[in-house]
C-alpha cells in the first residue's frame, strides 16, 4: 500500500488559536483580502463562560469594523457601578454609586458584557463571507524558522515551516499537512505552544490571591444584582457583572487553604465547586440572598498570574497576541480588551507588509508598542488586585482598604482601564513632533470622537466613523477659514506641494485604482457656515469625493457640533493630523511644512514596484 504524501502549502499568514485575540486578527487581515488561515485544537467555539468583558476603546475597535452594531444588539451595557462595603451591623452596606466609565472622551460610555462564545461568532460570522473559516480539531506538531538572513528579509519569502495534524481526518485520508508562511500569529492562549517553542519566558510572579468565577441566572434580593458590583466584606471580596439573558457572573475572592493541594500547591479543582464556591459567596453578600435559578451555567477556578513574555516576536516572522504574551486578573476586565487591541495593532502592519507597502521594519512596532502597554497594565494589575483582594478597613484591621481611596483609583485609572488612555511612545510609526498644532489631541493615542457637517447636504458625522479600519492613512487636513485670503494662499500652497512628484503623495501611489488600493484618505474639514458654504471652492486633491469635505459649524437642529477646532486644539492656522490605520494619531504636520509628513511616510513605507 503506497504510503500517502504528506501535502504542502503556502499562506501568508498562518493564526494559531480561535480565541478572541486569534479571531480578531483573522478578520481584520481577511478584510485586508491577506491570504490568511486560522486554526485550532478545539473542536468549536466556546459555548460558555471565559472573557465576557469589552472596554469603550474595544467597541469603538469593534465599531471601525463594521461589527459594533450587533455586539450592541446581544450585550449588556453596563452603565453604573456600585461599592459595598462592611457595615457596621454586619454584613455589606451600599456606599456609593458612580459612572462605570469615567474617561471623559469615550464616543460608548459604558462597558459590554457578552460571553465569550458570543464574542467569537461575532468574528467567524464577519470573517465566511470574506472565505476566512477556522479550521477546527488542527493542531500545530512542529514549528521552524529558515536561519537565512537573505530569506527573512525578503518579504516574498514564506520562511516559517509548521506542522499541522488533523485530528478529525476521515480514516485513510492524510493527516498532517506542512505549511509554510510568511507570518504566524501565536494566539493560543496563555500555555501557548507557539511561545514554549521558542523557549521565550513569562516574566513576573503569581500573587497569593485565588477566585472563583461562576455564572448563573440568579434569584437574589440584592438591588444592584444588575449593575457591576465591587464588593469588600469581612469574609472577602465579590465582583458581580450583569449579563446577557439575565445572566449574572460572580467573581468570588477563595482562602488557600481550601482550594490548595499542599503536596503540589496547585489550584486542586476537586477541593471546591460551584455549590461550595457559592457558599463563600453568600457569606460575603450577608445580609442579601442569593440563588441560581437553574444550576451553574459555568464555573472555574484560578490563581492570578501576572506576568509579561519576554518577547513578543521572532525575527518579525512570529508574533504572540493575547494571553500568549500576558497574563493578569480579570479584576479590571483587561484580559480579552488586551488580546482584541493587540491583534488590532499588529493586523494593519503586517497587511502593509504583505501588501509591499510597509517595510519589515514596520513590524518592531507591534512588540515596541504592544509590550510597554503590556508592562504598564500589570503595574496596574498589581495595584488594583491587591486592593480588591485586600482586608477592608476596620476597627480591628487599621491597614486596611479604605472605601473611598478604592473609589478614586477606580476614577482615576478610568482612562486607562476603558482602553481610551492607551498612549504609543515615538517610533517610526508615531512622529513626536508638532503636538503644539492639536493640543487637544494626543500623538500615539487613538483619535477622539466628535461630530463634524459634511458641507455637501449638512449631514452630520461621527468622525470615527470616516476612520474605519480599512488598512489606509487618513490625512485629515483643518484648513481652518478658506474665505480667509491668507489662509486660502496657505492651503493653496500646501496642496501644490503636495502634488510634487518627490512627496510622499505621489512617491508612494499606488499604481491601481480604486479606494481598497488607496494607502492614503484625504478629509478636509474646514471653518465656516452651512448656510453659505460651497465645497466646490477647495483645490481638487481636497475633495477627491462631494462626501470628502466637512464644515466645524453646528448641526441644523442647533443641537450639537462646532467647536471641533476648538476641541482637537487646532488653530486658524490649521493643521494635517495623519490618523493610522488603527484609529490612533501618527503624526501632525503645519499647513506650510508638509514636509514632515514626507520624512514620516519615508521610514517605514515602500515605493510601488
Amino acid at each position: 500500500m503506497p504510503v500517502p504524501v504528506v501535502p504542502h502549502s503556502e499562506v501568508d499568514v498562518l493564526i494559531i488559536g480561535a480565541g478572541p485575540a486569534g479571531l480578531m486578527c483573522a478578520n481584520a487581515l481577511a478584510n485586508a483580502k491577506v491570504n490568511v488561515r486560522v486554526i485550532d485544537k478545539r473542536a468549536a467555539r466556546v459555548a460558555a463562560g471565559q472573557a465576557d468583558g469589552l472596554s469603550p476603546r474595544t467597541i469603538e475597535v469593534f465599531q471601525s469594523y463594521g461589527i459594533a452594531e450587533r455586539l450592541l444588539k446581544e450585550s449588556v451595557q453596563v452603565h453604573q457601578a456600585a461599592f459595598y462595603n462592611p457595615s457596621p451591623s454586619g454584613g455589606i452596606e451600599l456606599t456609593s454609586r458612580t459612572q462605570d466609565v469615567v474617561a471623559p472622551s469615550a464616543r460608548y460610555p459604558f462597558e459590554c458584557a457578552l460571553h465569550q462564545g458570543a464574542i467569537q461568532a461575532i468574528f467567524i460570522d464577519s470573517m465566511k463571507p470574506l472565505g476566512v473559516e477556522v479550521e477546527w480539531s488542527t493542531l500545530p506538531t512542529s514549528i521552524e524558522i529558515c536561519k537565512d538572513e537573505h530569506v527573512l528579509m525578503d518579504p516574498a519569502s514564506h520562511p516559517v515551516r509548521v506542522v499541522l495534524q488533523k485530528l478529525n481526518a476521515p480514516e485513510g485520508q492524510v493527516q498532517e499537512e506542512i505549511v509554510h508562511a510568511k507570518y504566524v500569529v501565536g494566539a493560543d492562549g496563555a500555555h501557548s505552544w507557539v511561545r514554549k517553542q521558542f523557549d521565550i519566558t513569562m516574566d513576573g510572579e503569581q500573587s497569593d490571591f485565588i477566585w472563583g468565577v461562576m455564572d448563573m441566572v440568579p434569584d437574589t434580593d440584592f438591588p444592584d444584582v444588575r449593575n457591576k458590583c465591587l464588593m469588600h466584606s469581612n469574609n472577602g471580596s465579590i465582583l458581580l457583572v450583569p449579563r446577557e439573558q439575565d445572566r449574572l457572573r460572580v467573581y468570588v475572592q477563595l482562602e488557600n487553604k481550601d482550594i490548595i493541594d499542599p503536596a503540589t500547591g496547585r489550584v486542586d479543582k476537586d477541593r471546591m465547586g460551584p455549590d461550595e464556591m457559592l457558599e463563600v459567596a453568600r457569606k460575603s453578600f450577608s445580609p442579601y440572598k442569593i440563588s441560581p435559578t437553574t444550576g451553574f451555567l459555568w464555573w472555574t477556578l484560578y490563581i492570578i498570574g501576572q506576568r509579561v513574555a519576554s518577547q513578543f516576536s521572532v525575527k518579525n516572522r512570529v508574533l504572540i497576541v493575547g494571553d500568549a504574551c500576558h497574563t493578569h486578573s480579570p479584576k479590571a476586565g483587561q484580559g480579552m480588551n488586551a488580546g482584541v487591541s493587540d491583534a488590532h495593532n499588529l493586523a494593519w502592519k503586517i497587511a502593509l507588509v504583505v501588501r509591499g507597502w510597509a517595510d519589515l521594519s514596520l513590524l518592531s512596532t507591534y512588540e515596541s508598542e504592544r509590550r510597554k502597554f503590556a508592562l504598564d497594565l500589570i503595574v496596574f494589575d498589581k495595584m488594583y488586585s491587591t486592593l480588591f483582594s485586600g482586608k477592608p478597613l476596620s476597627q480591628e484591621n487599621s491597614h486596611g482598604v479604605a472605601p473611598e481611596h478604592f473609589l478614586k483609583i477606580f476614577k482615576q485609572f478610568g482612562g486607562f482601564t476603558s482602553g481610551i488612555g492607551v498612549h504609543y511612545d515615538p517610533s517610526i510609526a508615531t512622529l513626536d513632533k508638532n503636538q503644539e498644532l492639536a493640543s487637544g489631541l494626543v500623538i500615539g493615542e487613538r483619535f477622539p470622537p466628535y461630530k463634524f457637517i459634511r458641507a455637501a447636504d449638512a449631514w452630520p458625522f461621527e468622525i470615527q466613523d470616516l476612520l474605519p479600519a480599512d488598512f489606509r492613512f487618513k490625512l485629515l487636513v483643518f484648513t481652518g477659514d478658506f474665505s480667509d485670503p491668507l489662509q486660502n494662499a496657505r492651503v493653496e500652497s500646501m496642496v501644490a506641494t503636495m502634488q510634487k512628484p518627490e512627496s510622499f503623495l505621489n512617491r508612494y501611489a499606488t499604481s491601481s485604482k480604486g479606494a481598497e488600493n488607496s494607502r492614503f484618505d484625504i478629509i478636509t474639514i474646514s471653518k465656516g457656515r452651512k448656510e453659505g458654504f460651497n465645497f466646490l471652492q477647495f483645490p481638487t486633491l481636497l475633495r477627491s469625493h462631494w462626501s470628502k469635505v466637512f464644515i466645524d459649524d453646528i448641526d441644523v437642529t442647533g443641537s450639537f457640533g462646532g467647536k471641533g477646532y476648538s476641541y482637537y486644539g487646532v488653530g486658524d492656522e490649521g493643521a494635517i493630523v495623519v490618523v493610522r490605520p488603527d484609529g490612533y494619531v501618527g503624526a501632525i504636520a503645519p499647513l506650510d511644512h508638509v514636509e514632515d509628513l514626507d520624512a514620516y511616510f519615508t521610514s517605514f513605507m515602500t515605493a510601488a514596484v
